[in-house]
């Protein structure tokens, strides 16, 4: 064999092995769960078999998985974390400053007690490490093949103190939220081993069959689908009755390709549904009463939210969505949404749903770890609820785009000095309030500043690419980043950079006006450390909008057209230059405002000396 061919072949296997490794692949799970479950005492008993495909390039020789039930005692990190953030925790998990935790009873504590575990029907040594087991393999699973884990447990439900629990504030028997050993994800990153302190999830997407033995008087809503109906709703003698359990029936379900299986119980939950013509049977659990007599009127709405983001980002992928009355606010799961049902207006009802709704697409659909990455969840989803929010709810008052709130608030809590960067991991977070602007409030203004660069057109497109390319899988900010760049033509590796990973802030205003005898001239300044393309308005006297973009000479292409049609394209700002100067072919007897952003999506945080009203 010649030298050349030698080395030829060498090179071709140096890169085929080198593109394997690094090509995206996501791992599979099917989970069948067996669970009886004691009302009186609430707690169950469970088993399991999951049958787990390795499709990664690494041969596995151990794999973790998720006891979020643990977390619910005193003592817990969930505890110590809330005692040590009295002041500045999330309030939902604490009372009169105190952890709800610190005192709990042991009889409302949570916990799993793992009895054992196989691998292909031989046991196996497992490590309990609080709310998460380390499963030592006995045999190692090759890249592309697949191992059967099976154990049993016992469970004892805790009182509801953060999303999962029994006997919620509105009187819910049994929220079944992260109930059962759940598979934790491997990827590119390793295993996802976050200890649950409270916020969010990450898992593979896997298949679920779930048998729940429960006292015949127990309606369950859950993220799924039911297969047995006619047996336990009552429409026959149900066939599953034992006799030594004649009170009990056992509800069967099955999903397909989620990331978690959900549910609730009470013994007072009326269940509805109605289709959405073109997508998903929708399906309401909840109880009846005047304080929740919004949820009739709110399906016609829910009808609508479905058809608008099928229509702006993409189809809903499942045949079912249960809106479930049971939890502490809000929080999204497979299929499911589990939201508190008691409110005072039917805006304020739909406003939950339709932020739990558009987790389907942004964090079920598009999969991203929210607890390493929470603001591409939280942020987007709140994107899409406002978004759609604006359109079926109109202001009163007419506003300049569904966002403005979301950047009146994140002005307001700028000022108070406490925000931390995005980029930092969801359960990390010093301070509660600087969590929720950083995940929710930055993570929605990420698309509106986007929106803002790149004009509303490409953004649009970029959405739709987002999920048309990453639907069903587990995509991360590089990959969103390369679409949006891919589209706009432009480099935007900067903002991405000075809005997520730090707390820089937007400024700019106008420094000084010169009325010329044919034109006018504007002097521009950067008084803010991150810095970002300018739309300069004009409105005329005779009410016409023109808009002269300024390009960032980081971006390195300008958009063309944008909400105000075209653009007068100028020469690019440098980001290290302060002051830019701008003349515009309008007197000031033509002129009646000018200004920077009359769209008002730049997130300037000093935007009072922005507008000039020309006198």
């Amino acid at each position: 064999m010649g030298k050349n061919l030698l080395a030829g072949i060498l090179i071709f296997v140096f890169v085929l092995g080198f593109s394997q490794k690094g090509a995206y692949y996501q791992q599979k799970a099917k989970y069948k769960i067996d669970v009886d479950i004691d009302v009186n005492n609430f707690t169950y008993e469970g088993q399991q078999d999951i049958e787990y495909t390795n499709n990664s390039p690494d041969e596995l020789n151990v794999i973790y998985m998720h006891l979020y039930w643990n977390a619910f005692k005193s003592g817990s990190m969930m505890d110590q974390r809330v005692r040590s953030q009295a002041k500045n925790g999330d309030k939902r998990l604490q009372k009169g400053g105190i952890s709800r935790l610190a005192n709990i009873p042991p009889d409302q504590e949570g916990f799993q007690h793992i009895h054992w575990v196989t691998q292909n029907g031989k046991p196996v040594k497992f490590e309990i490490q609080e709310t998460l087991m380390k499963v030592y393999l006995n045999e190692t699973i090759p890249p592309g093949s697949s191992t059967v884990l099976s154990m049993e447990w016992d469970a004892h439900i805790p009182m509801q103190i953060r999303r999962s629990g029994r006997n919620n504030k509105e009187g819910i028997d049994l929220t079944m939220t992260q109930w059962y050993p759940k598979i934790s994800e491997y990827d590119y990153d390793g295993w996802a081993t976050f200890d649950y302190i409270g916020r969010e999830f990450h898992a593979p997407f896997s298949d679920f069959d779930v048998h729940i033995k429960i006292d015949k008087n127990y309606i369950i809503g859950a993220g799924g689908q039911l297969e047995n109906p006619s047996e336990v709703l009552g429409y026959t003698s149900s066939a599953t009755i034992n006799a030594d359990q004649k009170n009990k029936v056992v509800w069967k379900w099955t999903a397909k390709n989620i990331l978690d299986f959900a549910w609730a119980a009470d013994r007072d939950y009326s269940v509805e549904e109605f289709s959405v013509l073109g997508g998903p049977k929708v399906y309401f659990v909840y109880q009846k009463s005047d304080k929740t007599k919004y949820w009739e009127e709110a399906k016609s709405y829910v009808t609508k939210f479905f058809q608008m983001m099928e229509t702006q980002f993409g189809a809903y992928a499942w045949p079912n969505y249960t809106f479930i009355q049971g939890g502490d606010g809000g929080m999204e799961y497979g299929m499911c949404s589990i939201i508190l049902g008691e409110t005072d207006s039917l805006k304020n009802l739909c406003d939950t749903m339709f932020h739990e709704g558009a987790h389907s697409w942004y964090q079920q659909m598009l999969a991203t770890n929210e607890s390493v990455r929470p603001w591409m969840d939280e942020g987007f989803a709140s994107y899409a609820q406002h978004y759609i929010l604006n359109q079926l709810f109109p202001p009163l008052k007419p506003e300049p785009n569904p966002f403005i709130n979301t950047l009146y608030d994140y002005r307001k809590f700028i000022r108070t000095g406490k925000e931390e960067p995005a980029s930092w991991l969801g359960d990390h977070h010093d301070d509660g309030t600087a969590y929720t602007y950083a995940s929710y409030i930055k993570g929605e203004l990420f698309l509106v500043q986007l929106g803002y660069i790149m004009g509303e057109q490409n953004l649009s497109k970029v959405l739709k690419q987002y999920y048309e390319e990453w639907n069903m899988k587990h995509p991360t900010d590089r990959d969103f980043m390369h679409i949006a760049q891919k589209i706009s033509g432009m480099d935007l590796k900067w903002f991405h950079n000075y809005w997520i990973n730090t707390t820089k802030t937007i400024d700019y205003s106008i420094k000084s006006v010169k009325y010329n005898i044919a034109s006018t001239t504007i002097t521009l300044v950067n008084n803010g450390s991150l810095p970002m393309p300018i739309d300069f308005n004009i409105l005329t006297k005779n009410r016409e909008i023109l808009t002269f973009h300024i390009p960032l000479n980081m971006m390195r292409t300008p958009k063309e057209k944008d909400i105000y049609g075209s653009i007068n394209v100028m020469p690019y700002w440098n980001w290290t230059q302060k002051e830019y100067e701008i003349t515009v072919p309008y007197t000031k007897s033509q002129i009646q405002a000018m200004g920077i952003d009359f769209s008002q999506r730049l997130a300037d945080v000093n935007p009072e000396d922005n507008i000039i009203e020309v006198k």
